[in-house]
């Protein structure tokens, strides 16, 4: 199904993943239509991607400044002003009671009416980060964050309220339900994944792939550009 962004009935998004560039790679393109549409948006990194290299000489410390800086400068250009590092060990992140009680607190502090985050399912050549944010967010979302008796002092010493999220839609899925037309914003997309430097050695080559995959990503469904995700009911 092709979702028309303009229908949708929601105020506030949230956007929890794992490494800076993650949404740039995944969501931009729908991130720069939702702030266009006057929508709120705010980002959760759970790490800054302080593995994030391929020089040795470089201390994690190092590339997570770098790193948090290039995610900044792409949040800027798709419209967002808030976003919040967790700061956890890149390459280390799993779905703790630790990190779900977080996610909880972040869901709380935020109220949003969607998150959108990583597929923990598919299985294969996918970073342990994803599967694990992904996990652990879906976990946070329900029922803990809708359960005011869980990490209750959340509520009472730190004065959040229970939040219901309605839905949740995963990226980089397998089983994806819904498209949503990104051609207008890809240029914008793009120019957001450029400013993570660190990750990229060609701009040509890397704006050609992007422009592949939307194309690809958007071919079935008769869009010039898409990004897909699986639709999750929480209700």
């Amino acid at each position: 199904m092709v979702l028309d962004l303009t229908m949708l009935s929601v105020e506030r998004v949230l956007v929890i993943v794992a490494h800076p560039d993650d949404i740039e790679s995944w969501c931009g393109g729908v991130v720069a239509r939702l702030t266009a549409l006057g929508k709120a948006v705010a980002y959760v990194l759970c790490t800054s991607g302080d593995k994030g290299t391929s020089d040795p000489s470089q201390t994690p410390q190092q590339v997570a400044a770098r790193r948090e800086n290039e995610q900044l400068e792409a949040t800027h250009i798709l419209g967002v002003e808030s976003v919040t590092f967790l700061r956890w060990p890149d390459s280390e992140v799993e779905p703790t009671l630790a990190l779900r009680r977080e996610l909880v607190r972040q869901v709380r502090t935020y109220r949003p009416d969607l998150v959108i985050t990583h597929d923990p399912a598919p299985p294969y050549r996918q970073h342990p980060d994803h599967r694990a944010v992904g996990r652990a967010t879906l976990d946070a979302l329900f029922p803990c964050a809708r359960d005011p008796l869980t990490f209750a002092e959340q509520i009472t010493e730190e004065g959040l309220q229970a939040r219901l999220v309605p839905e949740a839609w995963l990226f980089a899925s397998e089983q994806p339900d819904i498209w949503i037309d990104i051609a207008a914003t890809l240029p914008q997309k793009i120019q957001a994944r450029l400013a993570h430097v660190s990750q990229h050695s060609d701009p040509a080559e890397l704006e050609r792939n992007w422009q592949h995959r939307a194309a690809a990503v958007g071919e079935p469904l008769g869009l010039r550009a898409a990004e897909a995700f699986k639709r999750v009911d929480l209700r």
